[in-house]
Order: structure tokens, then C-alpha cells, then sequence
């Protein structure tokens, strides 16, 4: 027999059928269009490119075109709309960091985003006693203190997991709504008005970022989302996205294997809370107004619910779950008290039908994974997912 011939591999029965049951398993995991998933990663990438150029400018025209199937006017205005829904769509895209890609149950998100709210308002509204600088500083101002705070809140307490986690970051963001009540330079229920925004006139001589027109902070937020969402592509391939992809799956199997949990869990919280609270500044610079109603644990469930709703551990999903939760109390205004019902409910039925949420995060996430996927799965396709081999009658390790 020639050294390169071997068995041939039969599958028997047992593994037929549990080939046909993962396939099932597959399809029901790629969503309710299981072929568009294979036709995008089949096309060139700069037919990809192309496409999502097309999807932004699109996106970019949107408070133009105002859409009649979709706008929220009457009701309300449509280019204020879209500004809510880019604030909660980056929003969401913070959080899908922590809880999508490392697992980490955070339901105090809120805190940072008011961190954020509160950063921008007391550098930059004339209610404040304190320094004042142009608002487009206060961004990455606002950044760097949700990290810290990020930080702060981690390190003690990322060595907890599961509901243990859950209950502390839930602890936090009632702590930071509590703190914004009793401090006096916090100003409680008062809160903050004339929040900052960034400069620019118009031809008239017009404020463009006024907040009654939401057309240029929509721009403005997309333009931030857009960077973000590269940023987060670049660190869902690299060594850090990775770790975080094991720590989620198994943390103790990850640790076993040489991962560091604690750093990288560590470090998912001060990058998810350095967008939060990016948001946050954007947020009070739109609305021009922060108090300490707006920061309250409902609001941080909806947060997570855009997450799971949209599909943990998705960017794209992310986006599409935080403005969905902020577009449809917009849209339909009649129903809008009964948002958290609806949401609930949206909730337990994406869960018990779509477990992956509306887009599921994708399996292959290393780099070059579509390239190295293709190619184990044409070097492997005739072995049966069970690891049994049935030997064909005749054939053996020698002739």
C-alpha cells in the first residue's frame, strides 16, 4: 500500500445523523436568511467595501430623505429622532464589549454614561462654578473619566462572576444616581442647563448645533459610531478579542490555558465605559440638560436589552438593537408608556426563537478566520462531525 493511501472514512449511522442534526444546529444559528450570511463572506472584499459605502451614504442621508414608512413625525421630530437613536446605538456598542464579547453581566452601565452626561455639563454649562472649556474637549474628557471610574469599579470586583457581578454594577449605577442627588455641585433634580455644544455658524449666522435641530449631532454621532465600530473590528481580531471571545465562553478553561481573565476583563470594562461615556457627553450636549432623572436603573436595562435584543457579541446587531429600543417609543407614541412591557415581552420571544438574538454574532473571529475556515472546511469536509470512522471493507493500514 502507498504511504500516502489510508482508511476511508464511512460514516455510520449514528454519526449520519448527528452530522444532519449539526448542520440543522447551523442553520438555525445563521438567522432567517441562512444563505445571505454565505453570500456576503463569498464576495471580494472590495465588493464588501463597496456595499457598506453605499449603506452609510444612505445612512448619512437619512434626516434628508426622512423616509415615510419610518419617520416619527408627526409625532416627533424625525432629524431629533435620529439623534437618539445614533446616542443609543453608540451606547449599545459600548456595552456589547462587556457583555458581548467578554461576558461580563453589567447592568450598572448607566453610571458611566451619566459620568459622561455629567463631565460635559459641569465643564461647560453656565449653571457651573467650575472651569470651562469648549465642549468638543469635554469628549475625550468625558472618556477618560468613565475609564478610570471603569477601572475603579473593576478591579475589586471583577473577580466575582454571574449574578454576583450583575448585583454589584447594578449597586454602582444606583450609587452614581444617588451621589448626583446629594452632592450640592451635582445639583440633583435642578441639574444642569445650556450644556455645551461644539462650534460653527451657519450662513445666517445660526448656531448649527442647536438643540432643536438634530440633523448635525446625528452627524456627528454616526461619524463617532462609524470610528468605533473600526476600532472594535480591529480588537475583535486581535489577541485582546480573542481573550475576551474565551473568557466567554469558559472563563476557567481560558485561565487553564494560559489567559490572564482578570487583565482582560479589566480591560473590556475601561474601553466599554470610555464609549459609555463618550455617549453620555454627546447625550447632555444634544438635549442641552442633565439632572439626575435621566440615569436611572430602567434606563440601564434598556441598555442591555438593545444588546441581547440586537445580538451579543455583534456590532452591527448592537447598533441595530440601540436604535430600535430608542426608535420605537418615538414612532409610536401611543404605546410608548407600555415601552418596557413591549420590550419585555420582545425579549422573552427572541430568547425562546432566536436565542442569538435579531443578528447573532459570528463563529469565525480570528484573523484571516473566513480564509483559515474555507480551507479546514474543504481539508475536512468528509470526516464526520462525531469523530467516528468506519473502516471500508478491504481497507486498512496496509494492502
Amino acid at each position: 500500500m502507498s504511504t500516502t493511501d489510508g482508511p476511508t472514512l464511512i460514516p455510520d449511522d449514528a454519526s449520519a445523523q448527528e452530522i444532519a442534526d449539526r448542520e440543522a444546529k447551523m442553520r438555525r444559528r445563521k438567522g432567517w436568511f441562512p444563505g445571505l450570511s454565505d453570500k456576503w463572506n463569498a464576495l471580494p472584499r472590495q465588493t464588501q467595501w463597496l456595499i457598506l459605502i453605499v449603506v452609510v451614504v444612505i445612512a448619512y442621508l437619512l434626516p434628508i430623505l426622512n423616509p415615510p414608512l419610518i419617520t416619527t413625525e408627526p409625532g416627533n421630530n424625525w432629524q431629533i429622532a435620529l439623534a437618539q437613536m445614533s446616542v443609543y446605538a453608540l451606547v449599545a456598542v459600548g456595552l456589547n464589549v462587556v457583555v458581548g464579547y467578554a461576558g461580563l453581566l453589567d447592568l450598572g452601565y448607566v453610571a458611566f454614561f451619566a459620568l459622561g452626561s455629567y463631565t460635559a455639563a459641569m465643564f461647560t454649562s453656565p449653571d457651573s462654578p467650575y472651569v470651562h472649556i469648549p465642549y468638543l474637549w469635554t469628549l475625550p474628557l468625558a472618556m477618560a473619566v468613565a475609564m478610570f471610574f471603569g477601572v475603579v469599579l473593576g478591579v475589586p470586583t471583577l473577580r466575582l462572576r454571574g449574578d454576583y457581578l450583575a448585583i454589584v454594577t447594578l449597586g454602582f449605577g444606583e450609587i452614581v444616581r444617588i451621589l448626583a442627588t446629594i452632592i450640592p455641585a451635582m445639583k440633583g433634580q435642578v441639574g444642569f442647563q445650556n450644556v455645551g455644544h461644539p462650534p460653527g455658524t451657519d450662513s445666517s449666522g445660526q448656531t448649527i448645533f442647536q438643540n432643536s435641530n438634530g440633523t448635525p449631532w446625528y452627524w456627528l454621532t454616526l461619524s463617532i459610531i462609524i470610528v468605533v465600530l473600526l476600532a472594535a473590528g480591529n480588537l475583535e481580531r486581535s489577541r485582546v478579542g480573542r481573550a475576551w471571545i474565551a473568557i466567554r465562553e469558559d472563563e476557567d478553561a481560558a485561565e487553564i490555558m494560559g489567559v490572564p481573565t482578570f487583565k482582560y476583563k479589566v480591560w473590556a470594562f475601561a474601553i466599554g465605559a470610555s464609549v459609555g461615556g463618550l455617549s453620555g457627553a454627546l447625550f447632555a450636549g444634544q438635549v442641552g440638560f442633565v439632572n439626575n432623572q435621566k440615569f436611572d436603573i430602567a434606563t440601564s436595562i434598556l441598555f442591555v436589552a438593545a444588546v441581547v435584543m440586537g445580538g451579543t457579541g455583534n456590532k452591527v446587531g448592537a447598533i441595530l438593537g440601540g436604535a430600535l429600543v430608542a426608535y420605537i417609543p418615538l414612532r409610536f407614541t401611543a404605546i410608548a408608556e407600555f415601552k418596557y412591557l413591549i420590550f419585555g415581552a420582545a425579549l422573552v420571544v427572541i430568547m425562546i426563537f432566536r436565542p442569538g438574538g435579531l443578528l447573532p454574532a459570528r463563529q469565525s473571529l480570528l484573523a484571516y478566520g473566513r480564509l483559515a475556515y474555507n480551507k479546514l472546511k474543504g481539508a475536512m469536509g468528509d470526516i464526520p462531525a462525531s469523530g467516528k470512522v468506519v473502516l471500508e471493507p478491504g481497507k486498512g493500514a496496509d494492502k
